[in-house]
């Protein structure tokens, strides 16, 4: 199973009403499935501040996140992605990872 597929099949225990995991790797010079984006969509995040959700969805992931190296996230209630419609997208990599020669 992949990074991304172990990622989704964490985060479904935050019943997401819409849920993409982007594996964005190759957007930097890290290696191979080390840099994600989630868009997570769920009625839990409801009244929660962006660090609460944030510390929900490191919860779900667990052990995961140990082996990942930079995970972007935007989560929202049902509500707000009904207004926004969309997460923004990542900024171009630019470099300067201690990994670089």
């Amino acid at each position: 199973m992949s990074m991304r597929e172990r990622i989704q099949t964490a985060l479904a225990a935050l019943e997401p009403q819409y849920l993409e995991v982007l594996d964005e790797s190759h957007m930097h010079s890290r290696g191979l499935e080390t840099h994600f984006k989630a868009v997570v969509v769920s009625p839990l995040f409801a009244e929660l501040n962006a660090v609460k959700r944030h510390q929900k969805v490191y919860a779900s992931l667990g052990d995961l996140m140990g082996q990942l190296h930079a995970l972007a996230l935007h989560t929202y209630t049902p509500q707000e992605w009904a207004e926004l419609g969309h997460a923004p997208d990542s900024p171009t990599c630019l470099g300067g990872s201690k990994h670089d020669h």
